[in-house]
């Protein structure tokens, strides 16, 4: 609650949630008191937010100040990565420190991020909540704790299924044909026997037999939903546009007509609400929604931005995954939602990262020659957030191994790659101390800065077809694009029943800048192949799956549920 105060948020706008969180009123959403009633926007939107753009100052050097608000906007800050290696590249790491060192040096920070999904805390990526001294604390509440608002999302998400089914059962109007339905379930772990199901089985009892699917929940329509939304009647009017299936003369069938939105409302209500939480040193994180950026638009709740921006000098956001995932995701879709344009980018990189891209580099060992091979890989993310507008820093999240001649040789790489600033941190060993001189090279990027509206890759008049040859070419390096008949026979119903204008959401593997895993660098001259689309009209998007890409995930070997356990003391252990 000293969090909460700290950014103006008093107890009729934070209520305690245990005793690590917050939930933070939507009626947040309305401007602060002594905030000025302006618009000053670099997009040109007429969203919700009612302040003036631009930072306070620093803060008497005092850590986490307290004082009056500024009436202004904050500075919008993306942090974003280089393709992700079994090395480990510390975004949340560096989101986390990047904060904590913010408020070292006297400015109002706080971080906006997305929590974690139990299919990775359990599978093997891990949760994604930092690590180190750069931690959102207590850590067994950020990754278990807030599974309530997954539990709303997988209900609301699975109430829907059933009415869709009983529907169905008793021949409803308006009649849908059991052969369109494109509504799934979910459910939020890694598990492969549900990828695809046949329901209905046992008799005329039991429902309609048809083939179906299960998703995880992060890449639930209705999580999509519940991030982008902008208050609850936003909320409300996106579940209503929800498309579950087509009659037989193709017209859309939405969740309106079915007459569950306000139920659905109400099991998401709740989970609207921002979760505050703090680091490791005490400063105000909103941990809000989970989709993740392979298989959805991979960016935290929109709410939570607009909630905290002005009541901060400084906020740093997170795209999940690279530059070619939730960074394009962060600029074409929630961009497009909150109307705002980020002052600065941040590139996360290491040295290991680098040398993981030339097949037997030693990543402990000094290999400057391994590293420029492998900096091509820097250098097309660099020049992926330069396409959007905004002056890229990069961050070097620093590892005892790496040597002075490879940090140099990064640093000169990046810069000839385009990045305005390279700083170098150790957020993860000293805290906000060690993240200073990234802080300061932040800061003076937005201050050199002037703010100017995202740079779209696509127009949203352009053709799907095109939009996704845009994105491929631009972003990923590939010459063509190849669609499936399959998916090509359900983008034109889509774009038939008049689709055809929303912006695309590609589903696509984690581990290379195209389609295939096994692509390492910066690979160039591939046609890169569609195979599926779905429809997420509520959400506003249509998702575009690729290569071998599926949206509910498999537990690997050596999966982390194996170490997780609670001790004597009643303490969870082995998270991370």
């Amino acid at each position: 609650m000293e969090v909460a105060a700290g950014l103006g948020l008093g107890p009729d706008l934070a209520e305690p949630y245990g005793r690590h969180r917050a939930k933070i009123s939507l009626d947040a959403l309305a401007p602060p008191s002594d905030s000025k009633q302006e618009v000053d926007r670099t997009q040109g939107s007429s969203g919700p937010l009612r302040a003036t753009r631009g930072p306070s100052g620093p803060l008497s050097g005092k850590r986490g100040p307290s004082g009056p608000l500024s009436g202004k906007l904050g500075r919008y800050i993306l942090v974003s990565a280089v393709t992700p290696t079994a090395a480990g590249e510390g975004k949340t790491v560096t989101s986390i420190g990047l904060t904590m060192g913010l408020a070292t040096l006297g400015h109002r920070a706080a971080a906006s991020l997305r929590q974690s999904s139990l299919g990775p805390t359990f599978g093997g990526k891990g949760g994604g909540a930092g690590g180190g001294k750069a931690i959102i604390a207590p850590l067994d509440e950020c990754l278990l704790g807030l599974g309530d608002d997954l539990f709303a999302v997988e209900s609301a998400n699975n109430l829907l299924a059933a009415v869709l089914d009983d529907h169905v059962h008793r021949n409803g109007s308006p009649a849908i044909d059991a052969r369109s339905i494109t509504w799934r379930r979910a459910v939020d772990v890694d598990d492969r026997a549900l990828r695809r199901v046949v329901t209905g089985l046992g008799g005329t009892i039991d429902g309609v037999p048809r083939e179906t699917g299960f998703d995880i929940t992060a890449a639930s329509e209705v999580m999509a939903i519940l991030g982008l939304s902008s208050d609850l009647a936003d909320l409300r009017r996106r579940l209503a546009e929800i498309v579950v299936g087509f009659g037989r003369d193709g017209t859309p069938v939405k969740a309106s007509s079915l007459h569950v939105v306000g139920a659905m409302v109400a099991l998401l209500q709740r989970a609207l609400q921002p979760n505050l939480m703090q680091t490791a040193e005490g400063d105000p994180i909103f941990v809000h929604t989970g989709p993740v950026a392979n298989i959805a638009h991979g960016n935290s709740s929109v709410v939570a931005d607009l909630i905290a921006l002005p009541r901060v000098d400084y906020l740093v956001t997170e795209a999940g995954f690279a530059t070619e995932l939730g960074a394009e995701k962060f600029f074409h879709l929630k961009c497009a939602a909150t109307g705002l344009a980020p002052d600065a980018s941040v590139c996360v990189v290491t040295v290991r990262a680098l040398k993981s891209h030339v097949p037997g580099a030693p990543l402990d060992s000094e290999d400057v020659g391994a590293l420029r091979v492998g900096a091509a890989n820097l250098g097309a993310h660099v020049a992926n957030l330069r396409h959007f507008g905004a002056p890229v820093v990069v961050a070097v999240n620093r590892f005892p191994t790496d040597t002075p001649a490879e940090l140099a040789a990064l640093r000169e790489e990046a810069l000839a790659a385009g990045a305005v600033a390279v700083a170098a941190h150790d957020a993860f060993g000293q805290g906000g101390v060690g993240a200073t001189e990234l802080a300061q090279a932040v800061v003076d990027a937005c201050d050199a800065s002037t703010p100017v509206p995202v740079l779209r890759l696509y127009d949203l008049d352009d053709d799907p077809v095109e939009k996704v040859r845009k994105v491929a070419t631009t972003l990923y390096g590939a010459a063509d694009v190849q669609w499936e008949p399959s998916a090509s026979r359900a983008l034109a119903r889509f774009v038939k029943a008049g689709y055809g204008r929303l912006p695309v959401c590609i589903a696509k593997t984690n581990l290379a800048l195209s389609h295939d895993p096994n692509h390492r660098g910066a690979p160039t001259g591939y046609t890169f192949p569609v195979r599926e689309v779905r429809l997420a009209a509520g959400a506003g998007f249509l998702t575009v799956l690729a290569g071998s890409i599926v949206t509910m995930p498999g537990l690997p070997p050596g999966s982390r549920y194996t170490g997780i356990d609670v001790g004597e003391d009643g303490q969870v252990v082995g998270l991370r």
